[in-house]
């Protein structure tokens, strides 16, 4: 059974301001605005199939640790680019169930546990005896309306919830939610890596989408940005306030019109020099900047990951399957063409994330302390844990403040985990406050300020929801 005082410190002064602290924010509002939840579950609203589709298939955290001692991603049923998934979600549940004690220690195991209690009513832990009697109970309950994707959605006290979606995706299904007269704010996000990487897989046949769904030649430099304009003004007519960016390293660069136009055309032909795939990104994120500032979408970088690590894993079962790698990213000569042309607008919200802790204190909260338009993202992916917050507060605060902050970002896919995830992150928050108070660094009416700020405020000020 989960201990209602967890993550809270040890020391009795702190301890008790941060349970005073929590107990004014356990049950506000969720702002999910980065994510990767998929968003036919709430226009359709339909059963989720089973346990194993629920929390285990989705969910990379689970299938890279389970992958690490051995298990087979297809025994876990994870899906293969040539169609086949047919390991029975029992059995994927009994294996999961089985490796349980592999997520001693780690953020997953208090996020599973969270929902297996507070969802499910389920305290005993998980092993491979009870595996079975889980597994009904679970499944039961998921042919239930309360455990329909939009009763879920509304129990979850989700006030907005935002999905990444490709520069030419329809967005059918954003459509299909507004529609239906539902009340759940879901939103869509832009991201154009598909178009703006070329090693992305099939980055021609991606080109050809963008221009067929912005009805724009992209051969040329001014169409292809033309057709990118387009395409951000779609997603803002479709409720979008945000784009997102995945690239590999934070580099950034101006290049004059007539750079830029012979840099496209190579990118486009495919007649490429050494150098060019990353130099086009680098101008390509200084273009997003520009017309962040133009349309008002906030922007957000999330560098630093070498992605799809495992050659093999990637040809047999395709992207983000839980072998992408963190690497040393440098921020302040990389940023630096971007933020002398944008750094200073005012209506500019550049939010950026980092893989590499050691730039927080160094580099990043610096930065945030000085130009007007950047925030910093909240620890993300291999930082997602209780640790990771903490450390993240203790390095960046005494240079960025808090308000140089975005709040929390749970960036899942696994649907029943955000409400675990958030609850981490409002703990790690109040524990960090209540010690600054019992150090006697903040007042206590400051710090009941702060965590709502926190939890709610900084959220909606930089997502603009």
């Amino acid at each position: 059974m989960l201990n209602p005082n967890r993550l809270f410190p040890a020391a009795s002064a702190a301890r008790a301001v941060a349970i005073k602290l929590y107990e004014t924010v356990k049950d506000a509002p969720i702002l999910s605005p980065h994510g990767h939840t998929d968003p036919s579950w709430f226009a359709e609203n339909k059963p989720f199939p089973n346990p194993a589709k629920l929390l285990i298939t989705p969910d990379h955290y689970i299938f890279r640790m389970l992958y690490s001692q051995g298990v087979s991603l297809e025994s876990l049923g994870v899906p293969q680019l040539d169609g086949k998934e047919s390991a029975d979600p029992r059995e994927v549940w009994r294996i999961f169930a089985k490796h349980y004690y592999l997520f001693r220690g780690t953020p997953t195991r208090q996020w599973v546990d969270y929902t297996f209690e507070n969802e499910f009513g389920l305290t005993d832990r998980l092993n491979e005896h009870n595996a079975d009697e889980y597994y009904d109970i679970i499944d039961r309950k998921l042919q239930t309306p309360e455990f329909l994707p939009r009763a879920l959605f509304e129990r979850f006290r989700i006030e907005a919830l935002a999905t990444t979606d490709a520069a030419f995706d329809t967005l059918e299904y954003h459509k299909q939610i507004r529609e239906s007269g539902w009340g759940g704010r879901v939103l869509p996000t832009f991201r154009p890596d598909a178009v703006i990487d070329a090693e992305y897989s099939g980055f021609q046949d991606n080109l050809k989408k963008l221009a067929e769904s912005a009805n724009e030649d992209v051969s040329t430099w001014k169409g292809y940005l033309t057709a990118l304009r387009k395409r951000r003004r779609f997603f803002i007519e479709n409720g979008a306030t945000a784009t997102d960016h995945g690239h590999l390293t934070a580099l950034t660069a101006d290049l004059s019109l007539l750079d830029a136009e012979a840099l496209y055309e190579r990118i486009y032909t495919g007649k490429m020099n050494p150098g060019d795939v990353e130099l086009f990104q680098a101008q390509m994120l200084t273009e997003m900047a520009g017309m962040s500032v133009e349309d008002g979408l906030t922007m957000q970088l999330h560098p630093g990951s070498v992605r799809n690590h495992n050659l093999k894993v990637y040809e047999k079962f395709g992207r983000d399957k839980g072998a992408d790698i963190p690497s040393p990213t440098e921020y302040v000569r990389s940023l630096k063409p971007l933020l002398d042309k944008y750094g200073n607008e005012p209506n500019f919200t550049f939010i950026v994330f980092t893989l590499d802790e050691s730039t927080f204190s160094r580099e990043l909260a610096p930065l945030a302390g000085h130009y007007p338009c950047l925030r910093l993202g909240p620890p993300w992916w291999f930082h997602d844990s209780p640790e990771g917050m903490m450390r993240f507060r203790e390095t960046a605060t005494e240079t960025a403040g808090f308000y140089n902050t975005v709040g929390f970002n749970d960036d899942t896919r696994a649907f029943l985990s955000i409400p675990a995830r958030h609850d981490v992150a409002r703990r790690i928050d109040c524990a960090f406050l209540g010690r600054l108070v019992a150090e006697h660094s903040i007042d206590e009416d400051e710090a009941f300020e702060l965590i709502h700020e926190l939890t709610v405020n900084l959220v909606k000020k930089a997502y603009k929801l």
